[in-house]
């Protein structure tokens, strides 16, 4: 049998002006994402959909989890090739598309992963590993939108 890995947060909600949902602009979208042992986030909506632009959305959380999730497996995969990795940085981007009912979805995103070598003679190799990574990041294998890579290697 294959391993399972269970996951709890909580998301509390921190909107209630006074008069909870009675019309659309008449709540706030401030909420406190948490888990056992770990600091709390401070959440809202989008500013465009009405929400606090100093706090992070679900749609920043979604490109930050698959920018995290991409480095994680690229660390791994390239101790497993002998890759020296000495810094990584990534500006990753996503689009958003929105229906006519108000509803969307992300059509794609796009991880720009700036990778530091101990060895600048395995580039090419390093490069290389970011489609293994790929394959091995959990979070990218749970999206139903691709998830590009532009890798610069300094």
């Amino acid at each position: 049998m294959k391993a399972q890995h269970s996951y709890t947060v909580t998301v509390e909600w921190l909107g209630n002006r006074g008069t909870g949902t009675s019309g659309y602009r008449d709540y706030g979208r401030e909420h406190l994402i948490g888990a056992e042992r770990k600091q709390a986030i401070e959440g809202s909506a989008d500013h465009t959909f009405h929400g606090d632009r100093d706090r992070w959305n679900p749609e920043e959380m979604l490109l930050a989890a698959l920018s995290q999730c991409h480095m994680l497996s690229y660390l791994h995969v390239a101790v497993l090739h002998g890759v020296v990795v000495t810094g990584y940085t990534d500006e990753a981007t996503a689009s958003l598309a929105l229906d006519r009912t108000g509803g969307g979805r992300f059509t794609s995103a796009t991880l720009h992963p700036r990778v530091e070598l101990a060895d600048p003679t395995q580039a090419e190799l390093a490069r290389s590993l970011h489609g293994e990574a790929s394959e091995k990041c959990f979070i990218a294998n749970s999206v139903n939108f691709p998830v590009l890579h532009e890798p610069v290697l300094g």
